[in-house]
């Protein structure tokens, strides 16, 4: 059975000028071509805003149009100062060399995110785009929780899409939530996208105990395919994206995908295992809620850096994790915390944030962060 697989152009090969390399970024959509796959996923911010460039220069200009699909997206909080969305979209549709987007999608929704989208009109933006034929899908991307992404499909029943971050270690995850989005995406019978199915590349490099339970139960079988088939299998799913960096991960996908077969039941249970030992060492039980954000005098990111901070407990000093939290950094670290302890006192959960915060310092200290 063939599953649907999108090349996600935001984890493109890079020299050492971190620029896109171009001959291998061809080899890669070459291949992903030949294969018989067709869509790819870019967005303006992606690669330092490389990404659209590289989808006229590597796709659009090397090949017909009806033998290719392009997923781009409004990420509303890019649009300058005294410009419009509308602006913006011309701009995308220059920048890329098309003359429509196969899927337009609002971008990174969440709670935040949400109310400006909703005041500024971007929903009713985007539903123009279709109406205009510039966009023959749209919807949006989705990282808030399930009771938000109900209320918006519920609101906006012409969404045709819905993009959502599963994986199998964040499933059941809390702070995520991931199998109740999906359940409601079900729920409301909208075509489902899948991101991150590989959490950024941390569920092919597993620690060597935790790769080891899937290699003992399929010794032929790639760490990463375990989570590929995990995400594609669930029912409703569309789509699953992937951001492919080399040939090796290339060929790998487009394998499991086109001789694609679902998790069996023993085969689940192995995942089951694998999770227990993922977790054997205990999160930090944060939900995500966010009270914590409007406590913080010095506006620190607390969720993130708490996310981090259990991906440290569970993957060890991973290069993704490291890159992630450099990122951050760039306006946040986690040292700045000056340790009043405002967000202890509304956090639901409890938790010493100040300590967790400290925590994750010194790993960044220790990595040369």
């Amino acid at each position: 059975m063939r599953k649907e697989l999108a090349l996600g152009m935001m984890r493109l090969p890079v020299g050492t000028d971190n620029k896109i390399d171009p001959e291998q970024t061809i080899r890669l959509v070459d291949c992903f071509l030949e294969h018989g796959f067709r869509k790819f996923d870019t967005a303006e911010l992606y690669h330092d805003t490389q990404s659209e460039h590289a989808i006229r220069e590597y796709v659009v200009k090397r090949y017909p149009r009806d033998s290719f699909e392009i997923a781009d997206k409004l990420s509303t909080w890019r649009i300058p100062e005294g410009s419009s969305a509308e602006e913006f979209f011309q701009k995308q549709l220059n920048v890329t060399g098309l003359e429509y987007f196969d899927r337009y999608l609002l971008h990174s929704l969440d709670e935040k995110i949400y109310p400006d989208a909703e005041a500024k009109g971007y929903f009713d933006f985007i539903f123009e785009k279709k109406a205009q034929g510039l966009a023959r899908e749209v919807g949006f991307s989705f990282h808030g929780k399930p009771e938000l992404l109900d209320k918006v499909l519920t609101e906006y029943p012409e969404v045709d899409v819905v993009q959502l971050q599963i994986n199998y270690i964040d499933w059941d995850n809390p702070a995520v939530r991931s199998r109740e989005c999906y359940e409601i995406a079900r729920k409301h019978g909208r075509k489902i996208l899948i991101m991150e199915p590989v959490k950024g590349g941390l569920l092919a490099n597993l620690p060597q105990d935790g790769a080891g339970i899937l290699k003992s139960a399929s010794p032929g079988a790639s760490v990463a395919s375990w989570a590929i088939r995990f995400a594609a299998g669930l029912k409703g799913v569309d789509t699953v994206l992937s951001g492919i960096s080399t040939m090796e991960q290339m060929l790998d996908n487009v394998a499991v995908m086109n001789d694609f077969k679902q998790l069996s039941d023993d085969e689940l249970k192995v995942l089951g295992q694998l999770r227990a030992y993922l977790n054997n060492n205990p999160r930090v039980e944060c939900t995500g809620c966010g009270y914590c954000l409007a406590a913080c005098p010095m506006n620190l990111p607390i969720p993130g850096f708490i996310s981090m901070l259990n991906n440290v407990k569970m993957f060890g000093n991973m290069p993704q994790i490291v890159n992630s939290y450099k990122i951050c950094s760039s306006r946040h670290r986690a040292d700045e915390c000056v340790n009043y302890g405002c967000c202890t006192d509304v956090c639901p959960q409890h938790l010493d944030i100040p300590y967790h915060l400290a925590s994750l310092a010194k790993w960044a200290e220790k990595s040369g962060c």
